[in-house]
């Protein structure tokens, strides 16, 4: 890992979630949760990763939240369903090839949240949008870095 790729790294990170940040100020409603700290990593310090690609960002992300969705609206929030809405999400990405590991915190997240259905577009979709709109434009601004490897 060379200077010039982490510090590009750094960068590109504070700018994803800075953004998420700004927009959640503009709009009034939250959109940063945990797990998109993690996706940071990914996109921004491991972007050539295919569980970076664009598919694995948003189907992950979507799915895990639309598990944490149904398990919370089918068994509440405990302990138990908390460990249950991970392991499933984790099935799920691994039966749809879109497994992207901050989707485990995205399940994880709702589901100690007791979230709803609004839980999928805002802040889940909203702010994967934005994290991969940052990181499409980041990564293809400087020779070094191409992103996305594959969009599929």
């Amino acid at each position: 890992m060379s200077l010039r790729y982490a510090f590009w790294s750094l960068l590109s990170a504070t700018l994803g979630i800075f953004v998420i940040c700004e927009i959640t100020t503009l709009v009034g409603h939250p959109l940063l949760i945990g797990s998109f700290g993690a996706s940071a990593v990914l996109l921004f310090g491991a972007n050539d990763s295919p569980l970076a690609q664009p598919r694995n960002l948003v189907g992950g992300h979507l799915l895990s939240a639309a598990v944490a969705v149904v398990v919370v609206a089918l068994f509440g929030s405990t302990p138990f369903t908390m460990a249950l809405g991970v392991e499933v999400a984790i099935f799920v990405m691994n039966l749809t090839h879109t497994t992207h590991p901050p989707g485990g915190a995205t399940a994880l997240i709702g589901v100690q949240g007791t979230v709803g259905p609004e839980y999928i577009l805002i802040p889940v979709l909203a702010g994967v949008l934005i994290l991969l709109v940052t990181a499409i434009f980041t990564n293809n601004v400087v020779y070094h870095r191409s992103y996305p490897k594959q969009w599929l």
